[in-house]
């Protein structure tokens, strides 16, 4: 049942994080596009497994290092493919149930919806909230730019996407102190699961003081 439960919550955090609000079907943006709606795994031949190291930093909470990997097998009918999850470990390992079909590839839901739990946590706000206030950044007030990352030692082409979306939120003044995180997702062709690195960052009282909360989920054989 907590399975079933959490597989409810993943899709309809899904729903909110891609459907555009109240405009027509066609009227997605870039970002939507890139994130939610492109077939991260069209190259993939199952089973496969990605694998991302996972780094939590900053001068607020106790600093760790963990992995992620994403194991993907053949659908029903054979196709690419189905989707369990290893999302860090001991007490901080998420549970995940099995996604039965899956094209974008799911690091991309899961590390949002640990993040959105632990926005929860650090503020006592509404998870589908700061799930809206994500979807809406992504649609309206995401910035794209082509970048080179580093692969497994080679320089292969990718597209970074950057949203803050509590810059401007009417409520940030309830969660000042987080009020600034920015979200930045690099995509790319070269890579395996399409996805090379998530990365959050809250920044510290003053310029030159050390971020209140870094996180990186990096694909495995990438740089940081």
């Amino acid at each position: 049942m907590a399975s079933l439960r959490f597989l409810s919550t993943l899709c309809a955090a899904a729903a909110l994080l891609i459907a555009a609000p109240a405009f027509a079907a066609e009227d997605y943006s870039p970002a939507e596009r890139a994130l939610f709606m492109t077939n991260h795994l069209a190259g993939t031949r199952p089973p496969a497994t990605l694998h991302y190291r996972f780094v939590h930093s900053g001068s607020e909470g106790e600093a760790f290092e963990d992995s992620v990997a994403i194991k993907l097998k053949a659908a029903a009918g054979g196709k690419c493919c189905a989707a369990t999850a290893d999302f860090l470990s001991g007490a901080r390992r998420l549970a995940l149930p099995e996604l039965e079909r899956v094209e974008g590839n799911p690091a991309v839901l899961y590390f949002l919806e640990r993040d959105i739990r632990e926005m929860n946590r650090l503020t006592k706000g509404q998870q589908n909230y700061f799930r809206k206030r994500i979807r809406m950044a992504v649609y309206q007030g995401a910035t794209l730019r082509d970048v080179t990352v580093s692969w497994r030692g080679k320089e292969v082409a990718a597209r970074e996407i950057r949203i803050a979306p509590y810059v401007d939120d009417p409520l940030r003044v309830r969660f000042e102190k987080y009020a600034g995180k920015t979200y930045l997702f690099t995509l790319s062709d070269a890579v395996p699961g399409g996805l090379y690195a998530i990365r959050t960052r809250i920044d510290g009282a003053t310029p030159d003081a050390a971020p209140l909360i870094a996180e990186e989920m990096l694909l495995d054989g990438g740089a940081r």
